[in-house]
């Protein structure tokens, strides 16, 4: 398979609603908490990483899979002395659109979403069969031949497949090698819930009879930031999601849970890049 040369580019730069990608780094890369506007799709093929996802870390074995979607945030830990390897699709809304009524795709992304649970660990035959498909994909991909084009959605096609009979197949035995907390996942479950109210930490360490002290330390543990800081990431990440779907700047400011427009606008383009309006006229 071509390997690609890994940047820290965080959104898509084509129109064809899919990037993938084969990156192989020898020297481990830096890579902070972010998010992104589509799901993404992270085949682990060696290295030595824990991978945190919404307060839970995974540890990987080869052949792990991870779906993440456009409001789950996330960030790999990436230990030196294994080369680091992974086969990373990226998938827009639109690229859904194309299939048949009554094949959705995209479900195990919203299902694990749903379970809070986003790691597939398949059996060796289908592993087997993927790599294949991997492989297939990065040769049509780099091929102009006639028909190439057609030939890597026909094979990106037949993977999502085989990832959504894994995923739904899969036992209970693969939940090992989780590292997580049920309070704080109950903290990043409210958060969510209440992510238009005025959070604070003397709020929600007094909504869970506990210390502010205890939750603070115990909340960076589990996730790697600060209760303040993964509540301007999770509102942000939400208001872009709305700029989106067409709600006005304003309204997207309210909605997420920011009173005041000028610190909106402010964590917005530290987020992203760009401000609010910049961002609509991206789209």
């Amino acid at each position: 398979m071509n390997k690609d040369i890994w940047t820290d580019r965080q959104v898509m730069l084509d129109e064809s609603a899919f990037e993938f990608h084969h990156y192989l780094d020898i020297v481990p890369p830096k890579v902070e908490f972010h998010q992104h506007p589509f799901y993404e799709l992270f085949f682990f093929l060696g290295g030595n990483v824990d991978y945190t996802i919404e307060g839970k870390t995974y540890k990987l074995r080869p052949g792990d899979i991870l779906l993440t979607n456009s409001l789950d945030i996330h960030r790999p830990e990436i230990q030196p002395g294994k080369p680091y390897e992974r086969i990373v699709i990226w998938l827009d809304d639109s690229f859904f659109h194309q299939l048949h009524d009554g094949d959705d795709l995209a479900s195990c992304f919203t299902d694990a979403a749903r379970k809070d649970y986003r790691r597939i660990r398949p059996e060796q035959s289908s592993l087997i069969r993927m790599r294949n498909l991997c492989n297939h994909i990065s040769q049509a991909q780099n091929s102009q031949a006639l028909g190439s084009k057609t030939l890597v959605y026909a094979y990106l096609f037949e993977f999502l497949v085989e990832v959504c009979r894994c995923y739904f197949n899969s036992s209970a035995s693969a939940h090992e090698d989780v590292t997580e907390d049920d309070k704080i996942n109950s903290v990043l479950t409210y958060i969510v819930q209440n992510i238009t109210t005025n959070l604070s930490l003397d709020d929600i360490a007094e909504e869970f009879f506990i210390s502010k002290f205890y939750l603070s330390r115990k909340f960076k543990q589990f996730t790697g930031m600060s209760i303040y800081q993964y509540i301007i990431k999770k509102r942000v990440t939400i208001s872009r999601d709305l700029l989106r779907s067409g709600t006005p700047v304003t309204s997207a400011c309210m909605e997420c849970g920011f009173n005041d427009y000028s610190n909106y606008y402010k964590a917005f383009k530290r987020e992203f890049g760009c401000s609010p309006s910049e961002f609509i006229l991206s789209k």
